[in-house]
């Protein structure tokens, strides 16, 4: 295990790779064409003001993985002033709550053991079996046998509502259409000129908040899978179908996933539930059905975690969980849709 000096250095070196990445492949993104059927190599990797707590975080970053109390409970986290979120920050009396929720410490399929088990030996920085404990974002640094997030401190150690230790993966799919009028013209809107595009967005059970849907990878699940199985439990209600049913939507799903995509982000969450010990990171990509002719063939239904669905207008007016807003500017961005009413100069 990488000591603390060198962890300190791997966490610099990463940070330094990963925002020259952002630059290399930002500047790369004009000449992919518009449709493909593959993985597009135009991602944002990194958002610097999600990280930026390796060196110290900025007034706007890193806020929601330091809100309480935490959630689903009522357990309140140290307060973490912007100015010491970075561990590069030397903070003596920092003085983080432990907490593991009860639901994890139960031991469920989808849950690490405690770091404190003998038969407990995770190999971190790298796949370990089927259980992917690399990050997205580099290396990150280990303490005392736990892993340390990467984007600073929250407040709180242990996993909270998390199951593994380090980072947690999942596959946010973000579904998208033109919004058109009763004569199937796509709608323009009247300030910005440009066309608005929806989402198909969710209500979370758990807070409340609407959201793209979403979920954990499984062990061993390839992302691409993930991604169709989220969409199809949550927007679609498909483990209460009928058999029939669940083969018509996955007839459509196989469509809808097989048209042009774009991966929009791959990292690191501003995430609630993250603590100093476990985190959340994301891939998030666009699938566009360009005529809506798929999805007009499917009835979208909420299931799962899932308590409301329902297309929206995509804009700067969306209050979205964790960094899901963000990700959505990103789409309007890529589609060149419509996102603010503002303009470019102001």
């Amino acid at each position: 295990m990488a000591g603390r000096s060198l962890g300190k250095a791997l966490a610099a070196v990463s940070l330094s790779v990963a925002l020259a990445a952002v630059t290399v492949r930002s500047s790369g993104c004009g000449g992919i064409p518009a449709y493909s059927n593959s993985f597009s190599s135009c991602w944002f990797h990194l958002n610097a003001n999600i990280m930026s707590g390796s060196n110290g975080a900025k007034d706007n970053s890193h806020n929601k993985a330091r809100t309480s109390p935490y959630p689903g409970s009522k357990v309140e986290r140290s307060q973490v002033p912007n100015e010491k979120v970075g561990w590069l920050v030397e903070w003596q009396d920092y003085n983080p709550v432990e907490y593991t929720a009860v639901s994890v410490l139960a031991g469920p399929r989808w849950a690490d053991p405690q770091i404190s088990e003998s038969s407990f030996s995770p190999k971190f920085n790298e796949k370990d079996g089927h259980v992917e404990r690399k990050s997205q974002n580099g290396l990150y640094e280990i303490e005392n046998g736990r892993p340390r997030n990467p984007a600073g401190r929250t407040g709180l150690v242990g996993r909270g509502l998390l199951g593994r230790w380090g980072p947690n993966h999942a596959a946010d799919p973000i579904i998208t259409r033109w919004k058109r009028d009763s004569s199937g013209n796509k709608i323009t809107h009247p300030v910005s000129g440009k066309h608005i595009l929806q989402f198909v967005a969710i209500k979370r059970k758990d807070c409340g908040e609407w959201a793209i849907p979403g979920g954990m990878v499984d062990p061993g699940e390839k992302i691409s899978a993930t991604l169709k199985r989220e969409f199809g439990e949550e927007a679609l209600n498909s483990l209460q179908k009928s058999s029939a049913e669940k083969r018509e939507i996955e007839e459509q799903l196989h469509k809808l996933f097989s048209q042009e995509h774009l991966v929009i982000y791959k990292g690191y969450v501003d995430d609630p539930r993250n603590t100093d010990n476990a985190w959340m990171e994301t891939e998030a990509v666009n699938y566009h059905d360009e005529t809506g002719e798929i999805m007009d063939n499917l009835t979208l239904e909420a299931g799962d975690d899932a308590g409301k669905v329902k297309w929206v207008d995509i804009s700067d007016k969306l209050k979205l969980y964790a960094s899901h807003a963000h990700f959505i500017k990103l789409v309007a961005e890529k589609r060149d849709a419509h996102w603010s009413e503002a303009s470019e100069a102001d």
